[in-house]
């Protein structure tokens, strides 16, 4: 059973990233709040894991969520981001704590996505090496054959 995942704790995480934590005052749509914000609740889902439903309000709730989403997914908060779960509205996604295999997976993509870039720039760093021993000679009175 995963752990169990706080309100307190997304909250603080949500808040060092930049985003506003709103106060729930009544049942509202997502775009009638007038600041764009977080509101968090505790549930518990079939698994009988509690887990945290965090729901982006405001004008811009669209943008709040993929700041929340992106925020929470970052490797040293280690938490997953679920937007698809029965009885969620569309401004709202379950988070809960990753597991061990889950953040193993999130690292080696990361790392296949990385390697053309990666790739290209040990490509760069050998080319102006040579360039710059080569340079090196000349300017020493060594210059190549052909």
């Amino acid at each position: 059973m995963p752990r169990t995942t706080r309100v307190h704790t997304i909250a603080a995480h949500l808040t060092n990233g930049g985003l506003t934590r709103l106060r729930p005052t009544e049942a509202r749509q997502p775009d009638q709040y007038e600041t764009d914000g977080f509101i968090l609740r505790q549930h518990r889902d079939d698994t009988g894991t509690v887990v945290v439903i965090a729901g982006a309000y405001g004008p811009y709730w669209l943008r709040t969520l993929h700041e929340m989403s992106s925020r929470l997914e970052q490797p040293h908060v280690k938490c997953i981001v679920l937007p698809e779960a029965p009885g969620l509205a569309d401004h709202e996604v379950v988070v809960r704590w990753a597991t061990s295999s889950e953040l193993q997976e999130r690292k080696r993509a990361l790392a296949r996505a990385q390697a053309p870039l990666l790739a290209l720039l040990r490509q760069n760093e050998a080319a102006a090496k040579a360039a710059a021993e080569r340079q090196a000679r000349e300017d020493a009175g060594q210059t190549s054959l052909w």
